[in-house]
């Protein structure tokens, strides 16, 4: 007779939803939400647990595996404009992963238990998941790329000024605070220039991220408002940039919270926009 330990079962589960779900969330680009990715996993772990209780059997029924499924993506993801690439994304890693530790199990002679128990080693189950996401996020980037690149309208505003421009939304621009692990919105010193004193417009032209967070913090209004952010490119293998976080953010109309706003001279040329996401 094989023993389940139901707490073992329960931490299993959600480590392995949990990273799922993060894969998921990487593959598609989106900004990370820690913390509904947690709630995703707690959903999965306690569905886990439950389908091995006796009486219970109606959870293994494909419908009630498929509900709880859709029921983890929209923890994690309600809310997000690519919803569904995300959903979809979450079931290929999660099939991914299945079909991998399948054949980790045949390989090694193993079992692959009742589905939600998995009763073969923890160096499988890492090799396995690290196969799929690979494999996964080479299909998922390459056409998100191509489909994610559209032009919005951003307004943003700052100590009571606003401005408006015209960003590129780029899931090839992988820049993120480092701090909150929010997105940055890359924006030129001019479309950014009318947030801040005219006086001090000025500034943002300097080339110099480290002299820009040195002048910015001899005015009082500004002074800890702004910080640095290290940052790579084609043709820069390290730089800095500086940033601030707005006070309020709009994309096409819809708020968006926690992505701060980084200042860069090298997109003043680009007449198509003047922001990427």
């Amino acid at each position: 007779m094989e023993v389940i330990y139901i707490d073992e079962l329960f931490a299993l589960n959600f480590i392995i939803d949990y990273l799922t779900v993060l894969a998921a969330a990487r593959v598609c680009g989106v900004m990370l939400r820690r913390w509904r990715y947690a709630l995703a996993a707690l959903i999965g772990a306690a569905y886990a647990a439950g389908a091995v209780l006796p009486g219970m059997a109606v959870l293994s029924l494909p419908t009630v595996k498929l509900a709880f499924g859709v029921l983890m993506a929209l923890a994690a993801f309600a809310g997000e404009p690519a919803i569904l690439k995300c959903t979809l994304a979450f079931f290929a890693v999660s099939a991914a992963f299945g079909g991998a530790v399948w054949a980790a199990s045949m390989l090694t002679g193993e079992s692959t238990g009742h589905g939600v128990y998995l009763p073969i080693s923890m160096k499988a189950l890492v090799l396995s998941f690290a196969v799929c996401y690979a494999a996964v996020s080479l299909v998922f980037r390459r056409t998100l790329k191509q489909s994610e690149r559209r032009m919005m309208t951003v307004a943003a505003t700052f100590q009571g000024r606003s401005a408006v421009f015209r960003a590129l939304r780029d899931t090839g621009n992988g820049l993120f605070d480092p701090i909150t692990g929010g997105e940055v919105l890359i924006v030129s010193s001019k479309a950014v220039a009318p947030l801040f004193p005219p006086d001090c417009r000025k500034i943002l032209e300097d080339a110099d991220p480290v002299a820009v967070l040195e002048k910015f913090g001899a005015v009082p209004e500004l002074k800890n408002r702004l910080r640095l952010i290290p940052y790579s490119a084609v043709g820069v293998s390290s730089g800095l940039l500086p940033v601030f976080r707005p006070d309020s953010l709009l994309v096409d109309g819809k708020k968006m919270d926690g992505v701060m706003v980084a200042v860069s001279p090298a997109l003043a040329d680009c007449g198509e926009y003047e922001a990427v996401l």
